[in-house]
């Protein structure tokens, strides 16, 4: 898509008296991917979940294709394409990898069954314990079966947060091998992740936030190592 694709401009989120995010603005072109970044209690996932409209927003306005998606319900954002991924895999460990995926579908009846298939295709491995209880998969696995609910839907933007948390080496260059599938069948990603120098290596451009306010904007090959250190310090570096 030609221009920008998401518009977020002046964003507020407060917690009652506490502020949460203050003034948040900037755009993502379609098919690019952005990493946001920051310490612990910077406002990351406060962020994720207000662009999905799962936490109320005070101030400011969200678009998306100038679709005015301010004050939507969660569904509505859905409906629109965006689709979240939550930090702690949220999946339904009582139902089977295959109920899992049905239950994250929103298509037409005639469509789901190619969108399940679109799934395994991508997760092989999911296709093989397509009847095992979700709750009886690994870590690893159950974070895959997240992201495959999300892949299989084609969504215009995947805000995925700390998708790599907890994971083993193989099983963070599985997901970031899927996000990087999904940028190039047409998805707009945007990353919440503790990795930062890996981040930067796949995004495009970078939002770093510093209590809940955005303290650069740019580029993510302008991210040196002098400005990580300035913002985030040695360790999350």
């Amino acid at each position: 898509m030609a221009g920008n694709l998401l518009e977020v401009s002046g964003l507020t989120v407060r917690y009652g008296p506490a502020r949460a995010l203050e003034d948040v603005s900037f755009t993502v072109a379609g098919n690019t991917a952005v990493a946001v970044l920051g310490v612990n209690g910077a406002g990351k996932s406060t962020l994720a979940r207000a662009l999905s409209g799962l936490v109320p927003i005070s101030a400011g306005s969200i678009r998306l294709g100038g679709q005015d998606l301010t004050g939507k319900s969660p569904a509505r954002f859905r409906r629109a394409g965006i689709v979240h991924l939550p930090e702690g895999r949220g999946v339904f460990t009582s139902l089977t990898v295959a109920e899992n995926l049905r239950m994250g579908l929103v298509v037409e009846r005639g469509d789901r069954a190619a969108a399940i298939e679109r799934a395994f295709s991508i997760f092989p491995v999911l296709g093989e314990r397509r009847r095992q209880l979700a709750g009886t998969l690994s870590g690893g696995e159950q974070q895959i079966l997240s992201l495959a609910r999300a892949l299989m839907l084609e969504p215009s933007v995947v805000i995925a947060d700390e998708m790599s948390l907890g994971l083993a080496p193989r099983m963070v260059d599985l997901v970031f091998e899927s996000l990087e599938r999904a940028r190039a069948a047409g998805s707009t990603v945007i990353m919440v992740e503790q990795f930062a120098a890996r981040a930067l290596g796949f995004a495009d451009d970078a939002l770093i936030l510093e209590r809940g306010s955005v303290s650069w904007h740019g580029a993510s090959s302008s991210a040196g190592s002098e400005l990580l250190h300035r913002y985030l310090g040695e360790a999350t570096v």
